[in-house]
């Protein structure tokens, strides 16, 4: 590969080009011509100039790539083109491993161009000149190529560039020193280091920086102080310096021309891209050249184009952007600061101004950073490199040292004359340059930050002396004054410090040694701080301490103390300051509770974690000692079948004559065998057929032998035979003779009842069999019990999920229960949230008011910030409702409100003083719990008679499940079912009345029971009612249980008494104890059934705080009682529910098959299967009418009998479970029942007592439950039934009122009240009335059963569980507690 280069002229400063690199030969040859022989390396000058004499017009330089040729092969050279560019893009090829760094040159070598730059009197350079870097001379084309061969040598390399020596620096000086004139004309430009050049060279130089520095990892080379000192050498022996238009000179000094400079440019760029190392510095020697070079010369004249670089040097406005342009490409690859001139650096441009003696700069030419001249366009141009080299800079921008600003002033001191036009402009170190250069150039990071330290030094010099001043005035005020606290600043803001004074001499600490501060912010309720004060300066005997003020803050509150036991407190009412700008005492409190949020998400997020944790270290444990249950259950297994077939295989053969044999005779196990069997020899000889059915292993398996045996001619009998598989493990053959399968066989020959057995031989050891026969058992086992398990969950999954939308359509239709009186939107209020409440005053008090007004608050009106103003409704749009929006706070968890006519009262609406309550979801405060305590004797299922100990059991644990606290008091009967009592143990004992009173505890449905046992033997009667003192008995009980209360120092809430049997809670409490420690409860009352102890309800409800009955239709049919009418103002009536646990369908275990309303028609067929199997009914399709009662007056006996009958009548079954405590009742009933039995035996049938089981499956399996109470305060049976998807047939009284309503006739009352109708109901008390409920109902049954299907499921969707009547109780206790 050959390159020619030519440079026109001596090459006194070309040295440096021939010189022997890595790899590379670099050869002279004349102009016009290469030399065929092998030229060998030139060592001097002399030798140059001999071979090729000055006339010639230039020189020519020929690159080899030795890794092309080998070293003997003869090189096939080209004619040389003088005065022609070099090709572009030349790229000489190197070998891609080649690393050898760039050959230096040699001392001697130096010397020699030192020599030969002393000897030169003259230097011309015409158009087409340049000088390179190190000052020779050659044509622009040469220099381009110089440049091409430089990038492409750098790309390739990853070695620094040459580094000139010290001789080369040297050479420059002196070179410098002796120029005596130095004449640019308009497009020449001065290089940074003072040389002179045009401006198309400067670009060059520039676009050849840029390419060199992207090539290579380490810095551009220096220039050695040799060389420098050769140049200055050179610089004096030259007389003048003459550069034309297109001539350049370069960094150095050189002159070279615009094309040169451009090349050069290139390779600077490609270089510096690649680096990551600051752009050279020129040393110490090369400043001190360019300041004897400023001392010698008489006059510097720049025109208009001409610029002044960095250093001092002059130049085109277009050499300055190329310059510019190279440092930016240079920069944006390194990530060190731009250099720092050194102090000699400054001595030279000091000197240099001094030596000076008129400075001329025209219009367009600005002083840059260190006083050097240049152009507008060129100043821009380096603002913008300096902008893109500090955007690649991680490290920041060197500030000059003292000493380099001390050098800048003299030098500008020792200036005669500085004439600066419009837009120039004088940097902070004096510098002259345009006005946009001072503006934009980095921003003065140097200037600024010192300034700004500066100021900021000054700033707080003088807030200290101001603060002085103010503490000072403070304290002598407070002085005068007699105050002995003070703070400053006067006004406290959050996020700040302020600093509190105290006066110790007139302080209680006066004789303490040390003084504290003890505070906290916010009323005490926000970060305290205790913080130690020192003793100021101040006059008096003042003491100091800052405290940072927190950004949640409003108000600071403090005292002193000594750190132990001595305080100031400001006379017990503390100290205190406000704090201005910052949150205000609400919303502080709404901060708080926000953190409270997070505080609780977190805390529950942990207990969550620490409970999955506990469950998955639970289930462990129970897997393991579920294994090792398995593992046990299968050794006894085998063990007892071991065991059995011993004793079996004593009694096995392999064959009894003339009755059975087996082929083969020896069985070897796992095959197949042929039974015969002799027909004539039993009880089948006279059978058309004959079947084996057998097993192994005394039976182990059950039946797993079906087979059909063949006839086999043989002449000593009627000899049949099947072939048998062996099941596998078997060891004796089980079997009998049969004369059919197993389904449909009349007649067995079982070998007299002792069944026939096979000795079959083991095919295995037997210790081997049994060690598998345990394995295959715990196996079985254990899938046994992975699939139980699994079902469990699944099905607990399904009824959480089931219980929990059930509860969610229970409370909205809970809130939406008035919603013919009043509404909220959204329905589910929300903490944090806006609510609109919308209500209708023409179904209330405020009918025809002309003004509505909303009163209101939260949490049962106890919340923080009290109640909230009246607010005036607002018409809504459908013009029969009024509104108004309420914001709801986050620790809201109820709002509470009532309606008024005026703003300040008037007549109100107050839900009949129980007011109005909406509950509030997503709150970060809860509802505190109640301590709720039930006295009662009566409790399932423990001690149940009626409905009473059902509705105790399921209203406490509802209201349990609602987070409240409920204990139970109960008589310790010796007749209770104490196997449905956990953890039953002795808890205290007290004594009242004369007698010792032991005290239980135990669980019972997961309710906390106390159980009292007076030891005079009141309850070791044998019974619950009946005795002949049972006033006397219940009454003793009444008072020991409060008794028990008080001396237990329990604080209840409500005391929750129930009928006749323990209403003497209510007047005992009054009387008794109202005033000795049970202050803080109150007394609910519930009448159950009026009709036993009047006298007791009378005055119970007389005492009571609020009192109920278990309907709301009942409450009404008693409301003219003499016990009731003087009370109504606190009696309600609350419905009954049942607990949906107990009696639930999915999980009954009294089923037998379990069902929801998705396979209630296939839960209840089965159900009714399992029931007229049970009883002996016949099993078909009949409509099946069930009757759960207890059998008195009340409940319409009379009405019963005549049902049944006509249930008969009407081709149905009836059955009905029940007992009386009347006896001639209980014997009318038994005559019934003997007469029904005896006429229709397979469609009647009358259970005459209590039968738990048998109820449940009477509910599933029954399409009807008939309750025709002729009163009935709640029922619980109708609603029972409709659980179970039976439809209830009543008569319309009391709770069955409230709770069925007639398919035909109660279609818009049952939509009032949100549901589907779901029964059929009757009026009248005679037969007429229940014959047309039933008769509708049985017709329903036979014409439409896809519709009476429908409705089964639909009842049993409806939700009659507590979920509703719990809230409704809770409405009430809160209302006592008022």
């Amino acid at each position: 590969m050959e390159v020619g280069m030519q440079v026109q002229g001596p090459f006194t400063s070309c040295r440096a080009l021939f010189r022997e690199r890595t790899r590379f030969k670099i050869r002279p040859f004349s102009s016009g011509s290469f030399p065929n022989g092998a030229a060998t390396r030139l060592v001097s000058l002399a030798a140059w100039c001999n071979e090729f004499p000055s006339s010639s017009s230039g020189f020519s330089l020929k690159i080899t790539s030795s890794g092309d040729f080998p070293k003997k092969r003869p090189r096939k050279l080209s004619n040389g083109r003088a005065k022609t560019p070099a090709p572009k893009g030349f790229v000489p090829k190197t070998p891609a491993a080649t690393s050898i760094p760039k050959r230096q040159p040699t001392k001697k070598e130096v010397e020699t161009m030192q020599d030969e730059s002393k000897a030169s009197k003259e230097l011309s350079i015409d158009e087409t000149s340049t000088v390179v870097e190190n000052g020779s001379v050659g044509s622009i084309e040469n220099i381009e190529t110089t440049a091409e061969e430089e990038n492409n040598r750098m790309s390739a390399t990853s070695t620094p560039k040459r580094q000139p020596p010290i001789n080369e620096v040297e050479t420059m000086q002196d070179e410098s020193k002796a120029n005596k004139k130095l004449t640019i004309d308009e497009t020449s430009t001065v290089a940074e280091n003072g040389s002179v050049g045009s401006i198309e060279s400067i670009e060059s130089t520039a676009e050849e920086e840029n390419n060199s520095m992207s090539a290579k990892s380490t810095p551009k080379r220096q220039p050695p102080k040799k060389k420098f000192k050769t140049m200055q050498d050179e610089s004096k022996g030259s007389k003048e310096l003459t550069i034309d238009e297109t001539s350049t000179v370069a960094e150095n000094g050189s002159v070279g021309s615009i094309e040169s400079i451009e090349a050069t440019a290139e390779e600077e760029n490609y270089s510096m891209s690649a680096t990551s190392t600051p752009k050279r510095q020129p040393p110490k020697k090369k400043f001190e050249t360019m300041q004897d070079e400023s001392k010698g010369s008489k006059e510097l004249t720049i025109d208009e184009t001409s610029t002044v670089a960095e250093n001092g040097s002059v130049g085109s406005i277009e050499s300055i952007e190329a310059t510019a342009g190279e440092e930016n490409y240079s920069m944006s690859a390194t990530s060190t600061p731009k250099r720092q001139p050194p102090k000699k650096e400054f001595q030279t441009m000091q000197d240099e101004s001094k030596a000076s003696k008129e400075l001329t700069i025209d219009e367009t030419s600005p002083v840059v950073e260190k006083g050097s001249v240049g152009s507008t366009e060129s100043i821009e141009t380096t603002i913008k490199e300096e902008n893109n080299i500090m955007s690649a800079l991680s490290t920041p921008k060197g500030q000059p040292p003292k000493k380099e600003v001390e050098t800048m002033q003299d030098g500008f001191k020792a200036n005669k004359e500085l004439t600066i036009d419009e837009t120039s402009s004088v940097e902070e170190n004096g510098s002259v340059g345009s006005i946009e250069t001072a503006y934009e150039k980095e921003n003065n990071i140097t200037s600024d930050s010192a300034k700004e330290e500066a100021f900021l030094a000054l700033k707080l010099e003088s807030e200290e002396n101001l603060r002085r001043q103010e503490v000072d005035k403070l304290a002598d005020r407070s002085l005068s004054e007699g105050v002995k606290m003070f703070f400053y600043p006067q006004v406290v803001k959050p996020d700040q410090e302020v600093e509190v004074f105290l006066n110790k001499r007139l302080s209680t600490l006066v004789n303490q040694p040390e003084v504290l501060i003890m505070g906290a912010f916010n009323d005490w309720k926000w970060k305290s701080f205790t913080v130690r004060l020192s003793k100021t300066d101040l006059r008096e005997d003042w003491w100091s301490c800052r405290i940072r003020v927190p950004k949640e803050a409003y108000k600071m509150d403090f005292v002193f103390f000594n750190g132990k036991d001595m305080y100031e407190n400001n006379n017990k009412k503390d100290f205190y300051v406000l704090v201005e700008g910052g949150m205000d005492e609400f919303e502080f409190e709404d901060f708080l509770l926000e953190e409270k949020r997070r505080e609780l998400e977190r805390l529950a997020e942990e207990k969550a974690e620490r409970d999955r944790q506990a469950e998955e270290e639970r289930l462990i444990e129970a897997e393991k000692a579920a294994r090792e249950a398995d593992r046990a259950q299968a050794k006894a297994e085998v063990e007892k079948r071991r065991e059995l077939l011993q004793k079996m295989t004593e009694k096995a053969v392999k064959s009894v004559e003339n009755v059975w044999f087996m082929e083969p005779r020896e069985f070897q196990g796992e095959g197949m065998v042929r039974l015969y069997y002799n027909k004539s020899s039993g009880p089948l000889a006279h059978s058309k057929d004959l079947w084996i059915h057998g097993g192994h292993n005394n039976w182990s398996d059950g039946l797993a032998i079906v087979q059909k045996l063949v006839d086999f001619e043989r002449k000593d009998g009627e000899w049949w035979y099947a072939n048998v598989v062996v099941p596998e493990g078997a060891l004796v053959l089980d079997w009998v003779f049969a004369d059919g399968p197993p389904q449909s066989a009349a007649m067995y020959d079982n070998n007299r009842s002792q069944d026939f057995h096979a000795i079959l031989p083991n095919s295995i050891p037997e210790d081997l069999y049994w060690v598998e026969e345990e394995d295959n058992i715990y196996k079985k086992l254990q899938e046994d019990r992975r699939l139980r398990e699994e079902a469990l969950r699944v099905k607990a999954e399904k009824t959480q999920r089931m219980k929990a939308e059930m509860k969610e359509r229970t409370l909205k239709k809970f809130l939406l229960s008035q919603k013919h009186i009043f509404y909220t939107e959204p329905v589910n209020v929300q903490a944090g949230s806006t609510v609109t409440i919308f209500y209708n005053p023409a179904n209330t008090v405020l009918n025809g008011k002309s003004e509505v007004w909303f009163r209101g608050s939260f949490n049962r009106w106890t919340h923080r910030k009290g109640p909230l103003p009246p607010q005036k409704m607002l018409p809504a749009e459908d013009g029969s409702h009024v509104k108004t929006t309420v914001k709801v706070p986050l620790d809201a968890y109820m709002i509470d409100f009532v309606f008024s006519e005026k703003e300040d009262g008037g007549i109100f609406d107050n839900r009949d003083s129980m007011d109005y309550h909406i509950p509030v979801i997503g709150g970060i405060a809860k509802e505190p719990p109640l301590n709720i305590v039930h006295i009662a004797v009566e409790m399932a299922p423990i001690a149940k008679v009626g409905g009473l100990g059902d509705v105790l059991t399921s209203l406490s644990r509802a209201v349990q499940e609602l987070n409240h606290n409920v204990d139970i008091i109960l008589p310790k009967y010796d007749c209770l079912k104490l196997n449905h009592v956990q953890d039953l143990q002795y808890n205290r004992s007290y004594s009242w009345g004369g007698t010792e009173i032991k005290v239980w505890l135990g669980k019972v449905e997961g309710l906390s029971v106390y159980f009292l046992e007076p030891q005079n033997g009141m309850f070791w009667a044998g019974c619950i009612y009946g005795c002949r003192n049972d006033g006397e008995r219940f009454g003793f009980f009444c008072h020991a249980a409060l008794e028990f209360l008080h001396q237990s120092g329990s604080h209840p809430d409500i005391i929750h008494c129930h009928d006749w049997s323990s209403a003497p809670v209510a007047w005992l409490f009054k009387n008794h104890y109202v005033h000795y420690g049970l202050s803080k409860a109150r007394i609910v009352f519930t009448i159950h059934n009026l009709e036993f102890g009047a006298q007791n309800i009378s005055k119970a409800m007389a005492f009571s705080d609020k009192a109920t009955t278990v309907s709301p239709t009942y409450a009404k049919e008693v409301a003219g009682n003499g016990a009731i009418a003087p009370h109504l103002y606190k009696f309600h009536g609350i419905l009954n529910g049942i607990d949906p646990d107990i009696w639930d369908p999915y999980n009954d275990q009294f089923l037998p098959v379990h069902y929801t309303s998705e396979n209630v028609v296939e839960g209840k067929r089965a159900a009714k299967e399992a029931l007229q199997e049970r009883l002996g009914l016949k099993k078909a399709d009949f409509p099946l009418v069930g009757i759960i009662t207890r059998l008195t007056q009340q409940k319409g006996i009379h009405l019963i009998k005549h049902a049944i009958w006509r249930t008969l009548e009407r081709n149905g079954q009836v059955v009905l479970l029940g007992s009386a405590p009347d006896p001639r009742i209980q014997n009318d009933f038994v005559n019934l029942a003997n007469q029904l039995h005896s006429t229709h035996g397979t469609r009647a049938r009358l259970c005459l007592t209590y039968d738990e089981p048998l109820s449940h499956l009477i509910y599933a399996g029954a399409d009807f439950i008939l309750v025709p109470s002729i009163f009935e305060p709640c029922g619980l049976t109708q609603l029972t039934a409709m659980r179970y998807g039976s439809v209830p047939v009543v008569r319309k009284t009391g709770g069955l009122y409230d709770t069925v309503f007639d398919v035909d006739h109660d279609k818009e009352r049952a939509q009032a009240q949100g549901i589907e109708p779901n029964g059929f109901s009757f009026e009248g008390a005679d037969a007429s009335g229940v014959d047309y409920a039933l008769n509708r109902a049985i017709s329903a049954w036979y014409d439409g059963r896809d519709w009476f299907n429908s409705l089964c499921k639909t009842v049993m969707e409806q939700d009659w569980s507590w979920n509703k009547p719990a809230l409704d109780y809770m409405e009430l206790y809160h209302s006592a507690r008022k």
